[in-house]
């Protein structure tokens, strides 16, 4: 029986040992022939560094793990190119100091592999040394590979100061690949994040970014039929729709993919669970959200600009930015307005609407235990009917928030902090909730549903409005209309927040 193989970055072993694989080399041919200098931005656990991988391989020659893949045929094995292959990945780097022990270690590695002689320059000027002289052993260009090559600034993102340091530290190794232009056959550079050319590639104006080239849009990932031809035995018995709406939904202005590391321990487990959420903590996203008083229900309907969605840097991070190229959110419709390209975001798949809501819900209520435990207290509310115990709930749950965490937290002090709270409970339990829900009345501020129910919300703030104004706008403005046709059980809930009490003073609900 073939092997899954989690974890596992290295395509030799991945080829020999009886391991799954999805063919990706028709890439590494289009890649090739079209240009010379590439960079590609994918969340992380999407299988980049197998891609580069493959990519090694190639270029040194080594037909034999082809055998059966498309490259075999479609590759000149008469030609191989020495390869350096550096990554980023292993171990934290917390200083410049750390990033040069790794990089030197990267360079003894590469001397004692092709029996190098290097003099006693500094980190850049030994790149470029190793670059040339591999060029002069061999007579023959030089292939560069990159991975993770961001991940240096992103372990000390929380750390400004010492970040700008990293970045710094990094553009003095890569500015070497434009002045070795002569002595290069191809060069890829792949990470998790896009900074600017400016800040990191100072020069390198022919770097080619691929992220969203739709031509590449699947370079990495499971498309559908990879998925379904290259699995076809362990899927046998497995619900591919609720499979797809767990896993799949990336989009990198194409067709979309399924993240390879979801599916892979799916397969081995059987269970349906967060594998690739949990594999990280976005503990520095939630803090952005927290300073920036981000409304959360906004995060399922974001529209950026093309030049937002392409990069940022250390000290003008876009929060917009952060949460595509991290994988939590993830292109669900291109617009052209005039000359710019406009994005709609959204959550990429239920495993990721769930995860990060239940994520955000802990961090904003600073109580992990009993948010958890309401959960399902929520749902079976919802499913009973029995509105007046969301009431209580919520106010039970709001009372129970140590007041000192709403000294420490700004976000509790603007109005949306209290809707947030309700969203993130539905969303968190994986129901269909929708935000600033349209009608031809005006916006629904949340609309659930669930089990062929309607639940439309309207929350106001007691020191902005009067207290029974919650309830009455849902009736006045007529918001269940738009849903009679679909469910003959809708109802209605109005809740009122105050600042001051820090919790809920009116609740009102109907059924229509």
């Amino acid at each position: 029986m073939k092997k899954y193989p989690i974890g596992i970055q290295t395509f030799q072993k991945v080829v020999s040992d009886n391991y799954y694989y999805v063919d990706k080399s028709q890439f590494i041919k289009s890649l090739v022939d079209n240009g010379m200098y590439y960079f590609l931005s994918r969340p992380r656990r999407f299988g980049k560094s197998l891609f580069l991988s493959t990519l090694k391989e190639a270029f040194l020659g080594n037909r034999e793990f082809f055998k059966g893949l498309y490259l075999e045929d479609n590759w000149n094995w008469d030609e191989s190119y020495p390869v350096l292959h550096l990554s980023w990945g292993s171990g934290v780097h917390k200083s410049v100091e750390d990033l040069n022990i790794a990089f030197n270690n990267f360079a003894n590695r590469i001397c004692r592999e092709y029996s190098l002689k290097l003099g006693d320059a500094g980190v850049s000027g030994r790149f470029f040394e190793i670059i040339e002289t591999l060029h002069r052993k061999f007579s023959k260009p030089v292939v560069i590979l990159i991975d993770e090559y961001d991940k240096p600034i992103l372990d000390n993102i929380e750390k400004t100061e010492t970040a700008i340091e990293m970045r710094e530290a990094l553009k003095n190794i890569y500015s070497v690949i434009k002045d070795a232009d002569e002595y290069i056959k191809f060069v890829f550079i792949t990470g998790v994040s896009k900074f600017s050319k400016v800040s990191l590639f100072s020069g390198l104006n022919n770097l080619k970014d691929i992220t969203l080239d739709k031509r590449y849009t699947d370079i990495c990932g499971y498309n559908q039929l990879e998925l379904e031809s290259v699995f076809a035995k362990p899927l046998v018995d497995v619900d591919t729709q609720k499979l797809k709406a767990w896993y799949n939904g990336y989009c990198f202005n194409g067709e979309s993919v399924y993240n390879p590391f979801d599916v892979l321990n799916f397969l081995d487990t059987r269970e349906y669970r967060n594998y690739w959420f949990e594999s990280a903590t976005p503990t520095f996203l939630l803090k952005l959200l927290e300073e920036r008083k981000y409304f959360i229900p906004d995060l399922q309907n974001m529209e950026v600009s093309d030049s937002i969605l392409g990069s940022f840097d250390v000290d003008a991070i876009m929060l917009e930015a952060l949460l595509f190229q991290t994988g939590y959110l993830t292109i669900k419709k291109t617009d052209i307005v005039g000359d710019n390209i406009l994005y709609r975001l959204n959550y990429p798949n239920l495993e990721v609407r769930k995860s990060l809501n239940d994520y955000i819900l802990k961090y904003l209520s600073g109580d992990m235990i009993t948010s958890t435990r309401n959960q399902m207290s929520v749902y079976r509310i919802l499913e009973n009917k029995d509105l007046e115990k969301l009431k209580s709930l919520f106010t039970a749950f709001f009372s129970s928030i140590p007041n000192n965490w709403y000294r420490k937290n700004k976000i509790s002090h603007y109005e949306g902090y209290y809707a947030s709270i309700f969203y993130c409970y539905f969303t968190a339990l994986g129901l269909n909730v929708i935000a600033e829900d349209t009608t031809n009345h005006g916006r629904i501020d949340m609309t659930v549903k669930m089990n062929g129910r309607i639940f439309i919300f309207e929350f106001k703030v007691a020191e902005l409005t009067d207290t029974n104004s919650a309830l009455k706008q849902i009736k006045e403005k007529k918001y269940h209309e738009k849903y009679t046709t679909e469910s003959d059980e809708i109802y209605l809930i109005g809740a009122v927040f105050s600042s001051e009490e820090k919790n809920i003073v009116d609740f009102g609900w109907e059924m229509v």
